[in-house]
């Protein structure tokens, strides 16, 4: 029996007969002190206008993390606040956190469609820890963050609370030391991350952060869990964004051409584990990335825009990696002087400036970007040429979900 990513079989593969027909947000800001499910509604809204449809063509809702009451500030909306705000009748919804990654809502939906359960799904993820967090920092809304709070930790944070590593920041540091043991990388390689997203940043009128970075700030912010300083965390906002994900034969009258999801990635080969992976100089990127490749004849190099999580800057250096942009271990000299990774090099990356500097969008502001990306919306800091290959990943530690779009002229 032939496999199911074989040559001949890729036009049936289920992904395929979803698309993306549109995209939105709402506002963004660092503290904007807004009620979250007007942003999350505004972003759901901004959706359905740009795809060219109504709420009453919706029968598919999807989220991440789902409705959640803590950590504050993590989730803007629930699928049900949604549901009953906008008047949805649904033939498929969900809304969970235990997903391969947050683009998991959305890789959902692509299953969903092509199954044949919904016509149009409305995908959301919405945050406000800006808000939340106010002047006091992640510690603030982190549980057994606060001193004196009382926390009794339960599932894989009772291997990592009791040592007072209650951060992903120490989490990922952890990966990042053996990355730059085992294979030479420097703190200056890891630093063109950051420096490239500020330089997009620059360009996008919607980011947090848009005064430029030098490598000397870069090197002389406070560090944070070596080898991650400031600049390689994540900026805390208040936003949302949606996308609607609709089947490939409903699209042909709606308002702009619709974004083939070409190929998925959602593997986990590894423990799920943030400390007990096989290889902590990588994470389940890796095998997400050799899935979504196992199933589509188009290769790295056919990619022109890479919009790939930078939670934590090594995190993007990981997907470099696991995308197969450069070798196992070759990240750091990928990176190194910025230019193979900036808007007009060879692999344009993050190109609204990513969460090191657009904002923590926790994952869905990636494939917000790639699809203005492909539908040349970028404004002055479109990629130029008319990309028509993009890749939307999000994720890090055990979870890991990529998406390779294309948009054919």
């Amino acid at each position: 029996m032939s496999s199911p990513a074989s040559s001949e079989s890729f036009d049936l593969i289920g992904e395929r007969r979803a698309v993306i027909s549109g995209a939105g947000q709402s506002d963004i800001g660092r503290r904007l002190y807004r009620d979250p499910l007007e942003l999350t509604l505004d972003a759901c809204l901004a959706a359905v206008s740009d795809a060219g449809l109504t709420t009453s063509d919706i029968d598919g809702l999807s989220t991440y993390p789902g409705g959640m009451e803590t950590p504050l500030g993590f989730s803007g909306a629930g699928i049900t606040e949604v549901h009953d705000a906008l008047r949805l009748n649904l033939n498929w919804w969900t809304g969970s956190m235990e997903l391969p990654s947050q683009l998991g809502a959305v890789i959902n939906a692509c299953l969903a469609v092509s199954a044949g359960l919904a016509k149009h799904v409305l995908c959301f993820r919405s945050v406000w820890e800006g808000s939340a967090q106010g002047n006091e920092g992640r510690s603030a809304v982190m549980p057994g963050g606060s001193p004196g709070s009382s926390y009794r930790a339960s599932g894989f944070m009772e291997w990592l609370l009791p040592y007072s590593a209650p951060s992903a920041a120490m989490w990922i540091a952890m990966m990042a030391n053996r990355h730059f043991h085992e294979y030479g990388t420097t703190r200056e390689q890891l630093g063109q991350i950051a420096i490239n997203a500020r330089k997009n940043a620059a360009l996008n009128p919607n980011a947090i952060y848009r005064d430029p970075m030098t490598m000397d700030d870069y090197l002389n912010v406070r560090m944070i869990s070596t080898p991650l300083s400031l600049y390689d965390c994540d900026v805390p906002c208040d936003g949302g964004t949606a996308v609607i994900v609709s089947r490939i034969d409903t699209v042909d009258d709606l308002r702009k051409p619709p974004i083939q999801v070409e190929a998925l990635g959602t593997a986990l080969h590894g423990r799920p584990s943030w400390d007990q992976f096989d290889d902590l100089s990588t994470m389940a990127v890796r095998d997400a990335g050799s899935q979504m490749w196992g199933r589509t004849d188009l290769k790295p190099q056919d990619v022109q825009v890479a919009e790939m999580y930078d939670g934590f800057s090594f995190i993007t250096m990981t997907w470099l990696e696991a995308m197969g942009f450069c070798g196992k271990g070759e990240s750091g000299p990928f990176v190194e002087g910025g230019s193979r990774i900036a808007r007009d090099g060879e692999l344009p990356l993050n190109t609204h400036g990513g969460q090191l500097s657009a904002g923590r969008l926790h994952g869905f502001g990636f494939l917000h970007e790639a699809c203005v990306q492909l539908w040349n919306e970028g404004g002055e800091r479109q990629v130029s040429g008319n990309p028509e290959v993009a890749v939307a990943c999000a994720g890090g530690g055990p979870m890991a979900g990529a998406m390779l779009l294309t948009q054919r002229r």
